[in-house]
């Protein structure tokens, strides 16, 4: 099942198959389908939606918002970010990200920093690393004038879907040009966080480092919301 979301058999928001159908396809028994059905579930790659079917998962914002988006006010308040692309370049893989997403240093990739607000104040900025070799003909402009998120870009465009992501969190003093995009005092402890993401079959995709102004807010790693 994982092979035909990865060959596009059942594209974004599509319903799968009946479990009839599927037992059919595959030749295994209902409840091997509905163990089936409830992991891919459990992993993010499949939305049920009551009374109506089981659908292929697609990144639109409350997607982005609720299972990739931590960061929320210290009240708990939460809002989709307005996100700035603030620069685009081709570059190589150095050796620390390159082992990241399972490629060879010195590998062609894109590199690109958005800014991210929240109420109108820069909060968080993302430096973000792709393998050009799986976006092929992205540009600047393409990253500017994408009509959704960015996982939603990955999806439609290159029939990239991140179904998890894994990040390592520190702290550290902010970074001078990190400080100037974000408005931040020098030397200011920010939260920094290393993530991961990967698509079907465990395959790594995307590099990014984020810096977090916790002054007034937290990060939230509620898996089960």
């Amino acid at each position: 099942m994982t092979r035909r979301l990865e060959q596009g058999a059942w594209m974004p928001g599509e319903a799968i198959p009946s479990e009839v159908r599927l037992k059919q396809e595959f030749g295994v028994a209902i409840g091997t389908i509905r163990k089936a059905v409830d992991e891919l579930v459990a992993q993010n790659m499949l939305v049920r939606q009551q009374g109506r079917g089981t659908f292929v998962a697609t990144h639109n914002r409350d997607r982005l918002l609720f299972h990739f988006f931590h960061v929320e006010r210290q009240d708990g308040y939460k809002e989709y970010p307005d996100v700035r692309l603030h620069d685009f370049e081709r570059t190589r893989l150095n050796r620390e990200v390159a082992a990241k997403l399972g490629m060879h240093e010195g590998d062609r990739a894109l590199r690109f920093r958005n800014t991210l607000a929240l109420e109108g104040k820069p909060l968080m900025q993302d430096d973000i690393t792709l393998p050009e070799a799986l976006f092929p003909r992205l540009t600047e402009k393409k990253l500017r004038e994408r009509p959704g998120t960015l996982y939603n870009l990955y999806q439609d465009d290159y029939r990239i879907n991140v179904v998890r992501t894994a990040q390592r969190l520190s702290a550290a003093s902010v970074p001078r040009d990190v400080a100037r995009a974000l408005d931040l005092p020098a030397g200011l402890p920010v939260l920094v966080i290393r993530r991961v993401a990967f698509a079907y079959h465990d395959r790594p995709v995307e590099f990014r480092i984020s810096y977090v102004d916790t002054r007034r807010h937290d990060y939230v790693g509620d898996t089960h919301r």
